[in-house]
């Protein structure tokens, strides 16, 4: 891997590509991000690079990390992320990591934690039917069987049931980057990024596998 940056989802929006065609896209803002620490293979036992992204206040850091901050001779970050680039010695502290390491044509993968959906029955979390909605049914959308009666008896393991949805990390593959814009640090890439607004959005490079 050589390219990754952090960024904040900022939004849906649409734009008309070269040869007129309405394009879903999804804006995020990318970066700029700073090399906070360099890991290496003779200290760590492995290669990888730490950035850290979005200013914070100086009382909303803890004594570990401002120490490390204050080494690195950096502005203090919200987040910290590290990435294994193939290219990790050529990265040096305090170098900046921008939108403009991509390129349009681009393909990347987004991770980033879904919306939460709160408790939620199985009608809504998994698509299950509901009762008749007639007077008087009173199973409309309550769960229906979960399993036999005296064989087996009791529940398999993975049955859908009510619960807790969404809040989960998701990692969308192989979204195409439709335009760069160096100089606001945005990238729009085509199709959706899990994700409410604000949210911390990993984009990294889709790795080709070769069999």
């Amino acid at each position: 891997m050589k390219k990754a940056i952090l960024a904040t989802k900022v939004g849906m929006t649409q734009i008309f590509a070269e040869n007129g065609e309405l394009v879903p896209v999804t804006v995020l803002q990318a970066g700029p991000c700073v090399v906070t620490q360099i890991k290496t293979e003779e200290t760590d036992g492995y290669n990888a690079v730490q950035v850290g992204f979005g200013d914070i206040r100086e009382k909303l850091v803890n004594k570990p990390l401002k120490g490390q901050f204050d080494k690195a001779g950096t502005s203090y970050k919200r987040y910290l992320r590290e990435f294994r680039f193939d290219n990790a010695a050529d990265y040096k502290l305090k170098d900046e990591i921008k939108a403009d390491i991509f390129s349009v044509g681009d393909k990347v993968d987004a991770t980033a934690v879904s919306k939460g959906k709160g408790f939620q029955g199985a009608v809504k979390r998994y698509g299950q039917h509901r009762g008749p909605m007639k007077h008087g049914s009173k199973f409309h959308r309550h769960q229906g069987s979960n399993g036999s009666a005296t064989t087996p008896g009791r529940v398999f393991k993975g049955k859908g049931m009510p619960g807790h949805m969404g809040s989960v990390q998701r990692t969308v593959e192989n979204l195409e980057v439709v335009k760069v814009d160096a100089e606001n640090n945005l990238l729009l890439v085509k199709g959706s990024v899990p994700g409410p607004k604000k949210s911390l959005v990993t984009i990294k490079e889709t790795v080709k596998v070769t069999r």
